[in-house]
């Protein structure tokens, strides 16, 4: 699949605001910690990666009822579900000026019936986009920071209806942020996760 910037402006990958707020001060401690034990922007990138999908868990894998979507928030609150997750990734990436998208995958909703959206991130490294997954391990998911092939939480079925979308956003999907923002809590979001873009 080819991956399709929703902006040629590379330096869009590498702002910040509202939600990837990479300005604020737990962002840049985070940042800061993670790039001491950095050989290089590679090695900072996977442990970014690592910690992300290892020490801030997805709030359905924990039952962690609060809804995060905030970058800052969720390292600081340390719970969220993907788009979140994706959320903070992609600010501790554009605080080592790493150029990072976020994109998404529609797939078979976990609760049985219809679709559901699901955010991951790209990083670009030697003139090309990676997708990335840190939604979080849990049996039956095993994702990996990768440059030499994708390897995400899931793959789509496209026999029942599954996709990766190609586009990679500099900001949230606004159907995506209109969710998170909207929910009072995660058992609200459940019931108000986009089923598409």
């Amino acid at each position: 699949m080819e991956l399709i910037q929703n902006t040629p402006d590379l330096s869009a990958y590498l702002a910040a605001d509202e939600v990837i707020d990479h300005d604020r001060p737990v962002v840049r401690e985070v940042a800061a910690r993670l790039a001491a034990n950095a050989q290089d922007s590679y090695s900072y990138a996977r442990a970014a990666y690592e910690f992300v999908r290892d020490t801030i868990p997805h709030s359905a894998d924990s039952g962690d009822l609060r809804v995060t979507w905030r970058a800052s928030d969720v390292l600081e609150q340390r719970t969220g579900i993907c788009f979140a997750k994706a959320h903070a990734l992609a600010a501790l990436l554009r605080a080592e000026d790493i150029p990072t998208a976020l994109c998404y995958q529609r797939l078979a909703h976990d609760e049985g019936g219809g679709h559901v959206v699901h955010g991951l991130v790209a990083v670009r490294f030697n003139g090309a986009w990676h997708r990335q997954d840190p939604r979080g391990n849990k049996p039956g998911v095993d994702a990996h920071f990768s440059l030499e092939g994708e390897r995400l939480a899931w793959i789509p079925d496209v026999q029942s209806s599954e996709m990766d979308y190609p586009v990679l956003y500099a900001e949230p999907h606004p159907v995506v942020l209109g969710a998170l923002k909207a929910a009072s809590d995660r058992p609200h979001l459940w019931k108000t996760l986009p089923t598409g873009l």
